[in-house]
């Protein structure tokens, strides 16, 4: 219930300020203005969107499986939408963490691909039926990687708890911390960007970038936007959906590149810490500490992550179906198995 009251609101709000922003962003990539009619600056064109694509007609095919075409985008967004429930909402870390918040996300996560196959099965369209088939292949695919980078991560702290997690990359936290695995340097009193994950081992660059790649995937975004390629598919698995069944596909689709931020934040840049460290009688971390400090600093790691992706998203063209999965099998999942090792090996020997 504190998810759906909390979220929900937030993630309509962020569909609008994200889908105005991407499109400001493409515009300064492109050379070119973006939207500027609908009130100053364009701000109100997401809103008049979204009002025009409420009152549209929900047109349904005369062939389609009625009952899964209904249900396909309802299962999509609940699925990414319930994987909120895990992230640590307070800096408090008695009683208010998932013991299984790891686990619990990526395993209703992933439930999503059901309803995309129930979409591209439903809709009796051959390029939905494509869009879908290939949406399968790249989800599990790329859900393996993206699952044996969390792993090493959770290894590395011995928690699955999203909010130990956090709380272990903190200055309050009473673990000790190392600076590239140093011992003789301690860092937990310092703080800041010093005690994140990325900067306590060397190796969690290389696990972050992968976890980024494949959480690109795990969105549908560019360059791996091959379920939904409107130069080959016309829009894939929801070409036949229209109005508010569309816009929930769309909303899924940010709602999951909300979601990877927060994790990827919560996982390699410290969750809710500050970036600031305490120098000497200069406090800075213990100053930008607390409940609201907290927040904005998520929030902040988070909006980085997803100017990160839309960034992608105007430059890079998109992948080939080989191409995409050659990146996985060949690459990311041979990488992610060895440095799996790598973390067991470190927490043996190095720590």
């Amino acid at each position: 219930m504190i998810t759906f009251l909390v979220f929900l609101p937030f993630l309509l709000g962020f569909v609008v300020i994200g889908v105005y922003g991407e499109r400001k962003i493409a515009g300064f990539i492109q050379n070119r203005l973006g939207p500027m009619e609908v009130g100053p600056a364009g701000l109100f064109q997401t809103i008049a969107d979204l009002l025009k694509m409420l009152q549209k007609e929900d047109v349904r095919p005369k062939a389609v499986d009625k009952a899964l075409f209904l249900i396909a985008p309802i299962v999509v967004f609940a699925s990414i939408f319930a994987g909120y429930a895990a992230l640590p909402l307070t800096t408090e870390v008695e009683g208010f963490g998932l013991s299984v918040g790891v686990f619990f996300l990526l395993a209703i996560v992933s439930i999503d691909v059901l309803g995309v196959l129930l979409a591209g099965w439903g809709s009796n369209n051959k390029y939905s039926l494509y869009g879908a088939m290939r949406s399968a292949a790249q989800v599990v695919s790329y859900e393996i990687p993206l699952g044996l980078s969390v792993l090493a991560v959770v290894m590395y702290y011995q928690t699955m708890d999203l909010q130990l997690i956090s709380h272990q990359q903190g200055v309050l936290s009473e673990a000790p911390s190392y600076l590239f695995g140093i011992k003789s340097l301690e860092v937990r009193g310092v703080g800041g960007f010093l005690s994140w994950s990325v900067f306590t081992m060397p190796f969690m660059w290389i696990i972050f970038i992968i976890f980024f790649i494949s959480s690109l995937a795990e969105s549908n975004r560019v360059p791996f936007d091959l379920p939904e390629s409107e130069s080959e598919l016309i829009g894939g698995y929801f070409t036949e959906y229209s109005g508010f069944r569309w816009g929930l596909f769309m909303l899924a689709e940010y709602a999951m590149m909300l979601l990877v931020s927060f994790l990827g934040a919560i996982l390699f840049f410290g969750g809710w810490n500050t970036p600031l460290p305490n120098m000497g009688s200069l406090a800075l971390a213990d100053w930008t500490t607390g409940p609201i400090w907290g927040v904005v600093w998520l929030f902040g790691k988070a909006t980085l992550f997803i100017f990160l992706q839309i960034i992608i998203r105007w430059t890079y063209p998109r992948l080939r179906v080989d191409q995409l999965m050659a990146l996985s099998w060949k690459y990311l999942t041979p990488a992610a198995i060895l440095l799996l090792f790598v973390v067991g090996i470190w927490k043996l020997w190095v720590i």
